[in-house]
């Protein structure tokens, strides 16, 4: 068998790095500020468990639209919507972003992908309660804050596909006569579009969690009735809220992840 030998200058290589690992993390402890943990912490988390063993299964749907099945759909039509939008508006920002010379510094790609950096650089909490100041509180501002926040996501995961796709049927229409439109829809197009519908599927499983909690700040679906759960201490409520968010969760996980393996 033959051994992996290790020089000494990489075994001080590793060393350094796992002493500034550990350096950064005491460091990081000492910066939190450790209050304990509540006395009501206990009777608390009583109260949850019993409330998820014990749900309130009345809420599961009673047909006044407030019903967990209509918050539910409510959450993914947020999600949905804001997916949607946020592809759309990913695509001629992926193309601006996208590095497809091997010039160490491009201009075009660079303002793209700081446009980008910049997008990501808001929570989508942080863009909901905007969005609420600006529109309202509700479902449209969970819309918005989820349409833009995707935007910084997919905008860069669109970007690498169009850098690392195969340009062969690209050179040869072009060699062939090709203007810029027709190797666009028949070049570029069909090769990138199995990445693209597949991160746009992987984005909405991050959407539909991220939905269910912007209800929180009043940007509409199910976070809104579990945060007036949550304060009333309604934890049967609480409970068949939150077991609804997981059934949920997993059915669009394991749809999402089926569709995405058909598309390779």
């Amino acid at each position: 068998m033959n051994k992996i030998k290790t020089t000494a200058f990489e075994r001080l290589k590793w060393l350094i790095v796992a002493a500034l690992i550990i350096i950064i993390y005491i460091w990081s402890i000492n910066g939190i500020p450790f209050t304990g943990i509540q006395k009501s912490a206990s009777s608390v988390s009583t109260a949850i468990f019993k409330g998820i063993i014990h749900p309130e299964w009345s809420y599961v749907y009673n047909g006044s639209g407030e019903d967990l099945v209509s918050q539910l759909v409510i959450t993914l039509a947020i999600a949905f919507l804001g997916t949607i939008i946020s592809a759309f508006l990913s695509v001629p920002l992926a193309f601006l972003a996208a590095q497809t010379t091997k010039n160490f510094f491009h201009p075009r790609s660079t303002i793209g992908k700081v446009i980008l950096t910049a997008i990501r650089a808001f929570p989508e909490v942080v863009l909901a309660i905007l969005f609420i100041k600006m529109v309202g509180p509700g479902s449209f501002a969970g819309v918005l804050a989820i349409g833009v926040h995707s935007v910084g996501m997919l905008g860069k995961l669109f970007s690498e596909a169009i850098e690392e796709m195969d340009r062969s049927a690209e050179t040869a229409i072009i060699a062939a006569g090709g203007t810029k439109i027709q190797t666009f829809r028949i070049a570029t197009l069909p090769t990138i579009l199995p990445a693209l519908m597949s991160y746009t599927l992987y984005r909405f499983e991050i959407s539909v969690r991220s939905a269910s909690i912007l209800g929180l700040v009043g940007a509409g679906g199910i976070g809104t009735p579990m945060m007036f759960a949550l304060q009333t201490r309604d934890w049967s409520k609480t409970g068949i809220i939150l077991l609804g968010i997981v059934v949920m969760v997993i059915v669009i996980d394991t749809c999402s992840s089926a569709i995405r393996k058909r598309l390779g």
